[in-house]
């Protein structure tokens, strides 16, 4: 009995995972929902139907590649605020805080002058051309302007987790979900005698609106309910290098990340334009997905950095493996509700006969992954609460090299297309999966 009660008290509750993890959740789909509301609304614009899909699927992918690798800094500020909150040591971080904000500031001004600047070039690496490439560049170059904003949006969200709030990014980002989804309708199709049509161009103004909202009420925030002051002080912080280390192995970790993104893409476009345009669906709907079992993988990060912080070890160990319970059964839910839904869901985003029949034959092998998917997540969010950085970029460079890139080139040789790109991307999950899973027992795992 005695025993029972001990394990009981050494756990995280089912109730304080969910108070993080559920708003967590809320919060994170919306940059998911954003671009599957653009797919979704630009898939019935009455001309190019499958080449604006395709553009769009590539320019989204390439701004959510950029968002990856760079929001790294609101993960390294999470666990360093998480640590410091679990050491009653909060009060020495004022200035770190702002001097993040400035760093993310200079990097993402320094991307999106870039990216816009050699935007063609950029999508010709995707083998974009013709319409799909013109289209790409065309959303692509307004929605990037909302770049800076979101990474610093991103960083904020950082802050609040590691205080152990998420309920402030549930409110930001279900602010800009619905007012997202509302511009979408009215900007694209337009409203008679008010607002002209602006087809592709006004799902990217949608998308921009939608990101200078979310900024603004996510900075309210901060000043407002947060312990921290927009001071950047007199000093450059001592945390500040340990930060941008951390950002920097966290930096190349999404970098090959994206770098198999990437390549899928180009494979994709490579086989012709329903190819890219089916692939995209499919790669929005894996983004969605992810970000729904982030959102208990945010709890984690949130709770490990501060179990770190007061070396509770045996909690941590307890916590990683019944978050992974959690999302395993989520995963499996997702996996009953798309396999009712099958049919529907294709044609939510397109009528083209040609794009359905190939997301059809492939999409059953994306919800395969989806268990798998979730437990490399969740030990994901958990290593970056941890600050393990180093091990995390080691993972994903092995994963893309040695798991994902030689068998998309063996699978492309056998002619297997989509089927060879999901193939190789579930191979990808599961090398991540188990080396994640393997780490955790070594390192974390208290008898």
């Amino acid at each position: 009995m005695s025993t029972t009660l001990t394990a009981a008290a050494d756990k995280i509750s089912f109730r304080e995972i969910n108070r993080l993890a559920i708003p967590a959740l809320l919060a994170g789909v919306v940059e998911p929902i954003i671009s599957l509301t653009d797919l979704v609304i630009v898939g019935r614009i009455p001309f190019d139907k499958t080449e604006i899909i395709a553009a769009v699927g590539i320019a989204s992918s390439l701004i959510s590649a950029l968002t990856w690798i760079l929001a790294q800094t609101s993960s390294a500020i999470s666990s360093i605020v998480a640590r410091y909150l679990g050491n009653k040591r909060l009060f020495e971080l004022d200035s770190l805080v702002v001097q993040t904000f400035i760093f993310s500031l200079l990097m993402s001004a320094v991307v999106t002058l870039t990216t816009k600047y050699f935007s063609v070039e950029i999508f010709k690496l995707y083998n974009a051309n013709g319409k799909i490439l013109s289209y790409a560049v065309e959303y692509f170059n307004i929605r990037v302007w909302g770049f800076p904003l979101s990474l610093i949006t991103f960083t904020l969200y950082g802050v609040f987790r590691g205080l152990q709030n998420t309920v402030w990014s549930m409110y930001i980002g279900l602010a800009g979900g619905f007012l997202h989804i509302f511009l979408d309708i009215f900007l694209v199709f337009g409203v008679k005698g008010l607002i002209p049509p602006m087809n592709i161009e006004g799902a990217a103004y949608a998308s921009l609106f939608t990101q200078i909202l979310m900024f603004l009420v996510a900075l309210y925030f901060f000043i407002t309910k947060t312990p921290f002051k927009l001071r950047p002080g007199k000093y450059i912080h001592a945390e500040l290098f340990n930060l941008i280390k951390l950002s920097i192995n966290l930096f190349f970790r999404a970098a090959a990340l994206n770098f198999a993104f990437y390549l899928a893409n180009r494979y994709a476009t490579g086989y012709g334009k329903e190819q890219i345009a089916a692939h995209a669906i499919i790669a929005n709907i894996f983004l969605f997905v992810a970000f729904v079992i982030d959102g208990y993988g945010n709890a984690g990060n949130a709770i490990s950095g501060k179990l770190l912080g007061s070396k509770d070890f045996r909690k941590l160990w307890l916590l990683g493996i019944d978050l992974n319970k959690i999302v395993i059964a989520i995963a499996v839910g997702i996996m009953v509700i798309c396999g009712v839904c099958y049919s529907f869901i294709g044609k939510l985003f397109t009528s083209d006969p040609h794009v359905l029949k190939l997301f059809y034959q492939t999409f059953w092998i994306l919800l395969l992954m989806l268990p798998i998917n979730a437990v490399a997540f969740t030990f994901d969010a958990i290593y970056k609460g941890l600050g393990e950085a180093v091990f995390l970029r080691n993972l994903l460079i092995g994963a893309t090299f040695i798991g994902f890139i030689p068998a998309l080139w063996l699978f492309d040789k056998l002619n297997m297309q989509l089927y060879g790109i999901w193939t190789a991307f579930t191979i990808f999950m599961l090398y991540r999966a188990i080396g994640s899973y393997w780490k955790f027992k070594a390192k974390y795992l208290v008898s």
